[in-house]
């Protein structure tokens, strides 16, 4: 659903997928950065870099759109 997502989204917003399965160490910093626990996990970021919101498991694409369009 997220690669889908992100090809629907990529004119209007930066969708980066992390696979920590396959995490090098700056991954897995990043996943401790942004307090990533649990598989799945939504971080959405700002534009200046702040964390605006977070989901914690599964989730529908619905939800994640109207989470992006919160972001400035």
């Amino acid at each position: 659903m997220v690669d889908g997502l992100k090809t629907e989204v990529a004119d209007r917003w930066d969708v980066k997928v992390m696979n920590l399965s396959q995490s090098d160490a700056a991954m897995e910093q990043l996943a401790n950065d942004l307090k990533v626990e649990y598989v799945p996990t939504f971080v959405f970021v700002t534009s200046d870099g702040k964390v605006a919101n977070t989901i914690v498991g599964g989730t529908t694409k619905e939800a994640l759109i109207a989470e992006l369009a919160k972001l400035k």
